[in-house]
């Protein structure tokens, strides 16, 4: 039976994403069927000093990657 897997993470810290997912494949052993994912335009906001790490003048996009996949 086909099921899916959700993974969101931040466009400013792909490295944790990709662990997220090879970590959950490696412990589930599942066959992934396809992949598709999406990175979401940000609006400009957000001021100096909030606690949010930025690379740009623009807080990070949000990444999320759709999995459909066979469990083992």
């Amino acid at each position: 039976m086909q099921q899916i897997k959700i993974f969101k993470g931040l466009e400013s810290d792909l490295p944790a994403l990709e662990k997220a997912v090879n970590s959950w494949l490696a412990e589930s052993k599942a066959r992934v069927i396809q992949v598709c994912g999406n990175i979401a335009p940000q609006s400009p906001g957000g001021h100096a000093g909030s606690g949010v790490l930025q690379r740009g003048a623009y807080p990070s996009s949000d990444v999320l990657l759709l999995l459909l996949y066979e469990p083992a």
